[in-house]
């Protein structure tokens, strides 16, 4: 018996010696590995570069293809994820069903990606081809369809010994965000009670855990009438590693503690947030950069080393000695990739074709900028809530910021740029409504936060806000009357409560008037042409006390 103690002992040893070695088994101890995570969101249909040549999928390849070269020459190992949002917001793209996009994720050769709420834009039929598209999981431990989870809640990635565990979380916001159509029986959950639940799960499997996710990240929290972001989740839920995010657009590069930078310039150093201990990261959005983030795993501490926002071939506009103003780089210039060249060309060419068609012209440029067209009036927003009136002959229109999604440039105008702010294909309605009908319908859109997709624009009416409530209303220059009858005029979406919108669809004078409203603006610009900012300035007509 004594002899048989001390072999067990010896052989128990070796065999634990032995599969520390083994991928898979575990980080070895006192051992250092280099993990670098890359990460983009927010892609939103831009797989070709724009019109200055910024961005594109093809530079994209070229950096990241570099970046794992060098992270692989180095013996570290890297991921590549996804924030979200693939789908929505260039017409070659969004005529093919984003398509090409999934395509050229797939040749970028992403590791996963977040759900993110525009992926449920059209149909469940896309949204299933696109899943079979991808060579990649798309992640969610929150969305839930008659009880059971929709999509993976998360996939463990081994990296050498590293087990990274890599979940998904998706906006709660999406419901209002999208025709209920195309979420019905589909459920949203809490995030933060969704994480509570996953991470123990996760960190019970992997020695990592990184969440990717669409639900926005907000300075300190204040999230104002949207669903809670990364920050909010990181401080009520321990355990998570790195937040990779998107929703809100926004670099998620600090000033100070709580405090963003919102004059960040494209290759200077991003700090990211931190929160609970949870590192929280976000690269803006169409592929403007790659964020990179470099990690070293030892001994169950994970430590970033270093982190950085790379652009990805972003310009910014340099006058000469003359005074003529051009473009230049910010950063060393990337080439675009041959291969991924070759895959998405015959795309952007069967989209050019469809869209290059002249509809009218403008004096000046049409801001629709996201920080601009989300906070304040703009004659972006006049514009199109008039061709709504001018077709349907309404009183007055409302319009969501975000339904507007791209500027209208000075100069000749296409349907492609049309359908740049307009990509939604959403169909307008009219609903006849008494004042006091009216005064309730307003009163909600007031309420709509500075900074979201919900923040209202107007035409026809003049409104006066008083702490942020509604105080004054007047229609053709007269008060709203609460007795008399008014033709109100939004697209389907607001309609169907989209936003947080009162849901007009079950009023009894309620008319889809079966008009797409990038139509309905495209010939407004053919009748109005050259339509000038000026003429559509919001003025003092929304008052703000």
């Amino acid at each position: 018996m004594r002899l048989i103690k001390p072999l067990s002992t010896v052989f128990a040893t070796l065999v634990l010696a032995s599969c520390a070695g083994i991928p898979g088994a575990g980080p070895q101890r006192d051992r250092t590995y280099a993990i670098t995570i890359l990460h983009t969101n927010d892609h939103h249909g831009r797989f070709w570069q724009n019109g200055d040549g910024e961005y594109g999928m093809a530079a994209r390849k070229t950096l990241i293809d570099t970046i794992r070269a060098e992270v692989a020459q180095a013996g570290g190992y890297s991921l590549l994820l996804d924030g979200g949002d693939v789908n929505t917001g260039v017409p070659e793209s969004d005529l093919q069903d984003a398509v090409p996009d999934f395509k050229g994720m797939n040749l970028l050769g992403y590791d996963a990606m977040a759900v993110g709420n525009h992926e449920f834009d059209k149909p469940r039929s896309t949204l299933n081809m696109q899943r079979e598209l991808a060579r990649f999981p798309m992640l969610a431990a929150n969305i839930y369809e008659r009880g059971e989870r929709m999509f993976a809640p998360y996939k463990v990635f081994t990296l050498g010994d590293v087990r990274v565990g890599v979940m998904g979380l998706t906006t709660e916001d999406t419901h209002k965000m999208v025709s209920p159509e195309n979420v019905k029986n589909i459920e949203f959950r809490s995030v933060i009670a969704e994480a509570a639940k996953v991470v123990p799960e996760l960190r019970a499997k992997a020695d990592v855990v990184i969440a990717t996710t669409h639900m926005g990240h907000y300075q300190d929290g204040n999230h104002g009438t949207q669903s809670e972001g990364d920050v909010e989740m990181a401080r009520a839920v321990r355990g998570i590693d790195l937040v990779v995010g998107g929703h809100t657009q926004n670099p998620a590069c600090m000033k100070a503690e709580n405090l963003i930078d919102r004059e960040y310039v494209p290759g200077a150093e991003c700090r990211p947030d931190r929160q609970n201990g949870t590192w929280i990261v976000q690269a803006h959005e169409w592929g403007k950069y790659v964020g990179r983030a470099d990690f070293q795993y030892r001994n169950g501490a994970f430590t970033l080393v270093k982190y950085a926002l790379l652009p990805v071939n972003l310009k910014k506009p340099v006058k000469d000695a003359a005074g003529k103003t051009s473009l230049v780089h910010y950063t060393v210039p990337i080439a675009e990739n041959p291969e991924m060249l070759a895959l998405l060309r015959p795309y952007q060419a069967f989209g050019q074709d469809k869209l290059m068609v002249e509809i009218g012209s403008a004096a000046a440029r049409f801001d629709g900028e996201r920080s601009l067209i989300r906070s304040r009036p703009a004659a972006l927003g006049v514009l199109v809530a008039r061709s709504l009136i001018d077709k349907t002959r309404a009183d007055f229109a409302v319009v969501n910021g975000g339904n507007l999604r791209d500027s209208l440039p000075a100069g000749v105008l296409t349907y492609k740029d049309i359908l740049k702010v307009q990509p939604w294909g959403n169909t307008v309605a009219t609903v006849d409504l008494s004042g006091q009908e009216v005064l309730d319908y307003l009163g909600v859109a007031v309420k709509m936060s500075a900074g979201s997709g919900a923040f209202a624009h107007f035409d026809g009416i003049r409104l006066q806000i008083t702490a942020g409530k509604l105080s004054r209303a007047s229609i053709k220059g007269a008060p709203v009357d609460p007795g008399k009858i008014y033709r109100m005029a939004i697209d389907s979406f607001l309609a169907k409560g989209g936003d947080g919108y009162p849901v007009m669809t079950g009023h009894k004078s309620y008319t889809d008037t079966g008009y797409v409203d990038a139509h309905l603006l495209r010939a407004y610009i053919g009748a109005h042409s050259p339509i000038n900012p000026g003429d559509y300035a919001p003025g003092d007509a929304v008052q703000r006390q």
